[in-house]
């Protein structure tokens, strides 16, 4: 039988990976290391690119990053969480606000000292980055359209992470052939933008409660739900452009095939949506968009499955 301060260690720390959605931060993980195989640096090995301790260093800076983001728009949403998510308020709150901002000032300070090991402009990318999610928590999401903008903006900028790093260790004559992968990458980077920004303004259609109680003027508070469902369906037309360049213009192997899928996804989305009127039909929207995600991160898989198959020869020889 646990002691009762043992329990409450245990609960404490449920409640903190409840603050950081540590369910999250692993899809992170895997996306910017499947980018970096199969995008940025498809001429290396797999293997090559897992054992780059800069890489490493990148990836753990980005999740740690994040993980501080969630603590800090936790701290700031407490109140309207309290109405839209009471089940995981009443979880969050077993760590006290002291606690959480002891927690994010001392996961930033590890980012500064690791981003630093690889260079200034590694501090200086991530130390922008943790100002840009404070200003988003502290005061943008409150704000209609620029809030649901920075908020996918930052949710795409560990991929640049790694991008740049890649970008700057190239010599110059390589960088002109770096170009098609710069256009895929970006390609990619507005699909999934634009997938991110869609889920922001569903979740404001599915928080419109506490919104209103805690005064958030988004775009369903601010506009109304009609203005909303059609500024959702604008954006879910615009996905045509970057899937046009990833199919047509760039080559990005088998993957077609989740582009394609991801249409016919998108069209029964819109149709769902237009019909949708309680915070349960949000909800049902919110997950296929986050399915839609997390499998396209795993999809990136097949633009080049080849990799796969000579890292396993590898291993066995």
């Amino acid at each position: 039988m646990l002691s009762r301060k043992t329990q409450l260690t245990i609960m404490k720390i449920i409640s903190m990976f409840s603050v950081v959605r540590g369910y999250n931060i692993p899809i992170i993980v895997v996306a910017q290391y499947l980018s970096a195989i199969f995008i940025l640096a498809p001429e290396k090995r797999a293997l090559s690119v897992l054992l780059d301790h800069n890489v490493f260093i990148i990836v753990l800076a980005s999740a740690l990053t994040i993980a501080s983001g969630y603590i800090i728009n936790n701290f700031y949403d407490s109140k309207k969480d309290l109405i839209n998510r009471p089940n995981k308020s009443k979880i969050d709150r077993l760590v006290s606000q002291k606690t959480k901002l002891q927690v994010y000032f001392t996961i930033n300070f590890i980012v500064a000292i690791i981003a630093f090991i690889i260079s200034f402009r590694a501090l200086l990318f991530f130390s922008v980055y943790i100002f840009l999610i404070w200003f988003y928590s502290h005061k943008l999401k409150r704000y209609p359209i620029i809030g649901n903008l920075t908020a996918a903006l930052l949710a795409i900028l560990p991929f640049f992470a790694i991008l740049l790093y890649y970008y700057f260790r190239l010599p110059f004559e390589e960088i002109i052939n770096f170009q098609e992968i710069l256009g895929k990458i970006f390609s990619h980077a507005t699909f999934l933008f634009l997938l991110l920004l869609i889920r922001e303004i569903i979740k404001d259609l599915e928080n419109i409660k506490g919104d209103i109680a805690n005064d958030y003027k988004t775009i369903p508070v601010k506009y109304g739900e009609s203005f909303a469902k059609k500024v959702i369906t604008t954006l879910t037309l615009c996905t045509l452009v970057p899937v046009y360049f990833l199919v047509d213009v760039y080559d990005v192997a088998y993957m077609d095939i989740y582009f394609y899928i991801s249409l016919m996804v998108l069209l029964l989305f819109v149709l769902l949506l237009w019909r949708a009127q309680t915070k349960k039909h949000y909800l049902v929207l919110h997950n296929i968009l986050k399915t839609l995600i997390v499998s396209g991160v795993f999809c990136i898989v097949l633009i080049n499955p080849e990799v796969l198959i000579h890292a396993r020869a590898y291993l066995k020889i």
